[in-house]
């Protein structure tokens, strides 16, 4: 069995690794080739906490997987993560564990990379200014997958606390300098997404964190953080301009998602108004941006697929580099 560190990852798995293994995956959800199950929650209330298990197979690859995520948020008053992550890769043709990796790491890549094959896909191709509303821990790689795939020269980002954002924007500056975009902090929402092409969500609020109508035509959305019925970043005014709205999976963002399952309920939107899953874009099946002045909506809440296909894209890397730990 394998053991890869975070550190082991980044060796050997970029970004554009990521954006491509997510692909893949949203290709095989639309495919109907990957089961996996609706993960499984189970409630920890002495600790406020809770266990989450989201497995993974694909028959044709012989390859399944189970991230385990565990949420103690009180983890944070004594120095250890709130989210503590570990991906199993799992040999198809024989049950065995091929690896264990760090799945913080992992999670965060196919994260970032689903709002990264969502530009890559849908964005019009001259963009220039991108905006991050949320700093949190998920933020670094989305900032990295916008990069990755639009030649930006600005990114403005934006979160409750200034100081915050300051110290974000400095280290990103620094840590993405080879993609040489400046990375501004901004004072107020409103300042992040003025004539933005791209504009990124990821927080767990549960009110809008951007102004819909101040959002520019031809500007693609991503909003990553409502993960729960009750969280809402996305205002619903973007939805009623969108000429377009994807998901990474329509199922799964109805079971879990606030941006779209509250704005459905009041009826502000419509599943008329829905376009379809990006997985349909990469086939051909559904038609993706049409021109430049269009608006479009990608909402992801995360799938199984995303991990089982990024973990055997960083094993098989990992074991053709010689990078990681064997425990017997």
């Amino acid at each position: 069995m394998l053991l890869l560190s975070k550190e082991d990852i980044k060796k050997v798995f970029t970004m554009k690794d990521a954006i491509e293994a997510d692909k893949k995956a949203f290709q095989l959800v639309v495919e109907g080739k990957c089961d996996s199950p609706i993960r499984t929650n189970i409630q920890a209330p002495k600790y406020d906490g809770s266990f989450l298990f989201m497995p993974a197979y694909v028959e044709e690859m012989d390859a399944a997987s189970l991230k385990i995520v565990n949420i103690f948020p009180h983890n944070i008053d004594n120095g250890i993560p709130s989210s503590p992550a570990q991906v199993l890769l799992i040999d198809g043709t024989n049950g065995l564990v091929q690896s264990v990796m760090d799945g913080t790491y992992v999670t965060q890549l196919r994260t970032g990379a689903a709002s990264g094959a969502a530009f890559d896909l849908l964005a019009k191709k001259d963009c220039r200014i991108g905006a991050l509303i949320g700093t949190g821990g998920q933020a670094a790689t989305q900032l990295e997958a916008m990069l990755a795939v639009r030649n930006l020269e600005e990114v403005r980002v934006y979160d409750l606390n200034y100081e915050r954002t300051q110290e974000f924007a400095a280290r990103m500056q620094e840590e993405l300098k080879e993609y040489g975009v400046r990375i501004v902090a901004a004072k107020s929402s409103d300042e992040a997404i003025d004539n933005a092409d791209l504009l990124i969500t990821v927080t767990p609020s549960s009110k809008p964190v951007f102004d819909g109508a101040k959002v520019k035509k031809g500007a693609t959305v991503s909003c990553v953080g409502a993960y729960q019925p009750h969280m809402q970043e996305m205002d619903p005014v973007i939805l009623t301009r969108a000429s377009k709205i994807y998901f990474d999976s329509e199922e799964a963002v109805l079971s879990e998602s606030g941006d779209i399952l509250i704005p459905l309920g009041d009826g502000t939107i419509t599943k008329e108004d829905f376009t379809g899953d990006l997985g349909d874009v990469i086939r051909g099946k559904i038609v993706g941006r049409e021109n430049d002045e269009e608006i479009i909506v990608f909402e992801t809440v995360g799938v199984a697929t995303q991990d089982l296909i990024a973990a055997k894209a960083i094993y098989d890397k990992a074991v053709e580099a010689g990078i990681g730990t064997h425990w017997n």
